[in-house]
């Protein structure tokens, strides 16, 4: 059974709609690639993705650990490569304002967690995901 369904808007969007919700993305081809650049394009969406798979393990972990994720956020830089076009590299650093006192073993597990998370898993071993943790 789908569990997305999507179509094409034209002028190189499309939208897709998640079923079970209702919720919807459009995407728009970036403007270097002949796209007007105001919407996530399909790559931003897998850095997104990558991103929101990290905090979401994390947060089975922080549950588990009774662990406050409070104040835990992330940016994410994606390197497209030119020939041929794909996403080459995924850099994402993590914050953590107003971090709670961790053990060692505790930071670790998070850490595990983020960077063992299913669309890490995922993404082809050439493209290159380089985590950084500032906590």
């Amino acid at each position: 059974m789908p569990t997305i369904e999507g179509k094409y808007l034209g002028s190189l969007r499309t939208e897709a709609t998640h079923l079970k919700s209702s919720n919807r993305i459009i995407t728009d081809a970036p403007v270097d690639n002949q796209g007007k650049g105001e919407a996530f394009s399909p790559t931003d969406l897998v850095c997104a993705a990558l991103g929101s798979c990290m905090m979401t393990i994390m947060g089975i972990v922080a549950q588990r650990e009774d662990i406050s994720l409070e104040g835990l956020s992330l940016s994410t830089t994606k390197h497209m490569a030119a020939e041929p076009r794909r996403i080459s590299k995924i850099e994402i650093h993590f914050s953590w304002k107003n971090a709670p006192a961790l053990s060692a073993a505790q930071v670790q597990k998070l850490k595990n967690a983020a960077r063992t998370c299913p669309v890490a898993l995922s993404l082809h071993p050439e493209i290159e995901q380089v985590i950084n943790f500032d906590f």
